[in-house]
C-alpha cells in the first residue's frame, strides 16, 4: 500500500510539473554527446588527451551558440583500458544516458569491442587513430589514417633513396588486432617490391609490457646481417615509454637502423629523453610543428585551455598530436551534419556528413568521403629533435583517399569501398 501511494505522489507531482512543461523543457535544453577514452590503465599516456581536447571543442562549439541552437552536454566515462567494458560503456552512454553521438576509443581490440553495439542500436561512434582498415561501418566515421594514408607511405619512404634505402625491415608491434593487420598487409607489400621473407623480422608483446631489452638485443644481431635495417613499430600506449628508452641505452641511433612509428606522437614522447632518438621517424597526418595559421590558432587554443583548466602536463608544456586534430575535425564535422540535417538522427546526420569539409590545423581542408567515411588526408613524415617536436622530412603532395580495403589483402578484391546497408 505505502509503495503504491509514493508511486501515485510521483505520478502527480510528474504530471504537475509536466503541466507546466519542466520535464519536456529540461529534456530539450541539451544534446548529449559521449565521450569514450581510456583515461587509467595502459592507454591512458595516449587517450586521456583526447577526452581533454573534446571537452575543449564542445566548450568552442556552445560558446557559439550550440547544435541547433542547443548546448552540448558531454557525457566522459572512463573504460579503463579494459576492451570488454568498452562495450558495456558504450552501451551505457546509448541505452541510459542518451547521448546523440560518441566521440572515442584508440586502440582497435576496443573498436572492434564496441563496434556490434553501435550497429545493434543504430548509433554513431567517430574514431579519430589510424588504424589497420579492413572494416567500414555505416555507423563509424573514421577520421584517423587507413593504411594507405600511414603505413604504405612511410615504409616506401624508408626504401627510398632520401629514406636510407632499407632493405631489411623489423615489424615490432604490441600484441592485437592492429599491429597484426597492418604487417600483413606490410608484409606483402614488401613481397610485392621484391622483399624476401628472411628480410623481414616479424615481432610482438603484450599491452603494458616493459623489457625490450631482448628485443632490441635482437635487432641489433638482425641488422648487422649486411643490409641496410628499419624498424616499422606498431608497439601502443606506454610501452613505448621502455622501448625508446632502451633504444637509447643500447645506442641504436636512427643513422644505424631508423625506427618509424605509427603510433607515437608529442604525446607519447613526453616522458621520454629524446636526445639520443634524434632523427627516428614518426608517420602521421598532422604533427605540432606544421606552421600555418589554422594550426597556430589550434595550438593557442590548447594552450590557453590546458592553463585555465590545470591539465596535468598540458598546463606547464601544452602539446598537440594527430589523433587531437583527428578529435577536433571530427567533432565539428558532426556539428556541421546535424545543423545541416535539421536533427540528431542517426541517419540522417550519415547522410550529412558526406562530402562535409573542415579548415584542419595541418595545413589543409578535411574532406569526408561522400562513401566510404573516411577523410581525404595528407601523410607526412616527421624525424624526432632533440626538444620531442617533429621536423617534416618527407609529405604527400596533397591529401590522399583513404583505401579501408588494401589492395595487398588477396581476399579484398572486388570488395567495394561503400559501407553494407543492414
Amino acid at each position: 500500500m505505502m509503495q503504491r501511494r509514493f508511486t501515485l505522489k510521483a505520478l502527480t507531482a510528474a504530471t504537475a510539473l509536466g503541466a507546466f512543461g519542466l520535464t519536456t523543457a529540461h529534456a530539450a535544453e541539451t544534446i548529449k554527446v559521449g565521450i569514450l577514452h581510456s583515461l587509467s590503465g595502459t592507454m591512458a599516456i595516449s587517450e586521456t588527451v583526447l577526452k581533454d581536447v573534446a571537452l575543449m571543442t564542445i566548450d568552442e562549439i556552445n560558446a557559439k551558440g550550440g547544435v541547433l541552437g542547443k548546448k552540448l552536454e558531454p557525457v566522459v566515462v572512463d573504460p579503463a583500458s579494459n576492451w570488454p567494458l568498452f562495450a558495456e560503456k558504450a552501451k551505457q552512454l546509448i541505452d541510459q544516458d542518451k547521448v546523440a553521438v560518441v566521440f572515442g576509443c584508440w586502440t582497435s581490440v576496443s573498436r572492434k569491442s564496441v563496434l556490434p553495439v553501435f550497429e545493434e542500436k543504430n548509433s554513431l561512434l567517430f574514431y579519430p587513430v589510424q588504424y589497420e582498415g579492413e572494416e567500414l561501418s555505416k555507423n563509424v566515421f573514421y577520421t584517423g589514417a587507413a593504411p594507405n594514408q600511414q603505413a604504405i607511405p612511410a615504409v616506401e619512404y624508408l626504401m627510398s633513396k632520401d629514406g636510407g634505402s632499407a632493405k631489411r625491415f623489423v615489424l615490432l608491434g604490441t600484441d592485437y588486432v592492429y599491429p597484426r593487420t597492418t604487417n600483413k598487409i606490410l608484409r606483402a607489400f614488401l613481397k610485392s617490391k621484391g622483399i624476401p621473407e628472411s628480410d623481414i623480422m616479424e615481432e610482438y608483446t603484450p599491452f603494458g609490457h616493459s623489457d625490450y631489452q631482448t628485443i632490441i638485443g635482437k635487432i641489433k644481431k638482425f641488422s648487422s646481417e649486411g643490409k641496410k635495417t628499419a624498424v616499422i613499430s606498431t608497439i601502443n600506449g606506454d610501452s613505448n615509454v621502455p622501448f625508446y628508452k632502451e633504444l637509447g641505452n643500447q645506442g641504436l641511433k636512427a643513422t644505424d637502423v631508423p625506427v618509424v612509428a605509427f603510433s607515437v606522437g608529442e604525446e607519447e614522447l613526453r616522458g621520454v629523453d629524446t636526445k639520443p632518438l634524434v632523427g627516428h621517424l614518426a608517420a602521421w597526418n598532422y604533427f605540432m610543428s606544421i606552421k600555418n595559421p589554422t594550426n597556430a590558432a589550434f595550438i593557442k587554443q590548447w594552450s590557453d585551455y590546458a592553463k585555465a583548466k590545470n591539465i596535468a602536463g598540458h598546463k606547464d608544456k601544452p602539446l598537440t598530436n594527430d589523433p587531437m586534430e583527428a578529435t577536433y575535425i571530427g567533432i565539428h564535422m558532426w556539428k556541421q551534419a546535424v545543423e545541416k540535417a535539421k536533427s540528431t538522427d542517426t541517419d540522417k546526420v550519415i547522410a550529412a556528413m558526406a562530402g562535409q569539409t573542415f579548415p584542419a590545423p595541418g595545413g589543409f581542408t578535411a574532406t569526408m568521403d561522400k562513401e566510404n567515411h573516411h577523410l581525404h588526408k595528407p601523410v607526412f613524415i616527421g624525424e624526432v629533435k632533440a626538444d620531442g617536436q617533429f621536423n617534416v622530412v618527407w609529405k604527400t603532395k596533397g591529401p590522399v583517399v583513404a583505401d579501408p580495403w588494401s589492395d595487398y589483402i588477396a581476399e579484398n578484391k572486388g570488395k567495394k569501398n561503400v559501407p553494407e546497408k543492414k
